[in-house]
């Protein structure tokens, strides 16, 4: 099967909806990343989401709507709080996870009795949503593990021959996924997966924010996870992924210590002038670093690095994003000089 490259006119959205509602998968630009679209209500659709990423079937995915209005017609309990966050960040890249009811099959929820809902702001995934009048499950259009596809060009690399059509959205404006909550209580928040919705933004509409564990730390063995980016070794290119904690100098010393043939690091654009070693930048701040992480991890594969130490990012809003990319990147590999 050839994968059909579209365009993001109404005509050419039209027949990525009607590839849907034939039960088949396609790539859909989001602000975030490209996702894997497929009918969320239809199980056998859903399950070929799962095979042409190679996705563990534990791991749920987030359904797309077109409004947040919508989400009655797919949970069984809203709390306030929920159309509060709504009427704030929604659409945009924040993910609430709430029960489910039968219309959202098991497969689609990883086996849970929850769903992920959001409600995207690419124009064209959001116009894609209104024209199918489907919810769309859509999981990063990438082979599971591998970094998320940023770009049309990224997920022909990836699912070329494995997927219908692939609609051509430009550039992802975040780069990263969404900001995944759930709710502990009708007034209480817990951050399952950090984006670039954060916690101080989630602080002005509800003074409980909690960020789980699992965010900097695998969870337990057996746990089902909650969240897409919870469980497995995820983000990660071919290359060995090393965070490096500490000041540039610092990074200098370690980096000098254990240079060889294949070694590259990913630094700062504020590190470049003068840095003795092969290198590629990924952002002058936080939000730089969130837009370019994954574009830079594939990059890295491009040129054959083997083992790439990275200076570690801000744990601080937005970077608190790209931090836990990079060590599920890095399968927890972290030294802190």
């Amino acid at each position: 099967m050839e994968t059909l490259l579209l365009g993001s006119s109404e005509a050419e959205l039209q027949i990525a909806a009607n590839i849907l509602h034939q039960g088949e998968i396609i790539g859909i630009p989001t602000e975030t990343v490209y996702g894997l679209a497929a009918d969320a209500s239809n199980e056998e659709a859903v399950a070929k989401v799962f095979a042409a990423k190679g996705r563990p079937a534990d791991n749920p995915l987030i359904v797309h709507l077109s409004d947040f209005s919508l989400a009655v017609n797919y949970t069984s309990y809203i709390p306030k709080l929920a159309y509060k966050l709504a009427e704030r960040f929604c659409p945009g890249p924040l993910t609430m996870v709430l029960p489910k009811n039968e219309k959202i099959p098991m497969i689609t929820s990883g086996g849970l009795d929850t769903v992920g809902i959001r409600v995207p702001s690419h124009p064209v995934m959001h116009r894609f949503l209104e024209i199918s009048g489907l919810p769309v499950a859509a999981p990063s259009a990438n082979r599971s593990g591998y970094p998320s596809p940023t770009s049309a060009d990224h997920v022909m690399r990836d699912m070329d021959g494995k997927i219908y059509a692939v609609v051509d959205g430009g550039e992802s404006e975040f780069g990263v996924e969404s900001t995944v909550i759930s709710f502990d209580s009708d007034n209480s928040i817990r951050i399952l997966r950090p984006g670039c919705i954060t916690r101080e933004m989630l602080l002005e509409i509800c003074p409980d924010v909690v960020i789980d564990p699992a965010i900097l730390n695998d969870i337990a063995e057996g746990q089902r996870p909650a969240s897409p980016g919870m469980k497995y070794k995820h983000y990660s290119p071919k290359a060995d992924i090393i965070i490096i904690e500490g000041t540039l100098e610092q990074f200098k010393e370690y980096v000098s210590d254990n240079y060889g043939d294949g070694v590259y690091t990913l630094i700062y654009d504020t590190d470049a002038e003068g840095f003795p070693f092969r290198f590629l930048t990924y952002g002058k701040d936080s939000s730089e670093q969130a837009h370019y992480i994954f574009s830079k991890l594939r990059e890295l594969d491009d040129i054959g690095a083997e083992k790439v130490y990275v200076r570690a990012p801000s744990k601080e809003g937005v970077g608190l994003a790209v931090y836990n990319r990079l060590i599920r990147a890095a399968g927890f590999e972290v030294i802190a000089l």
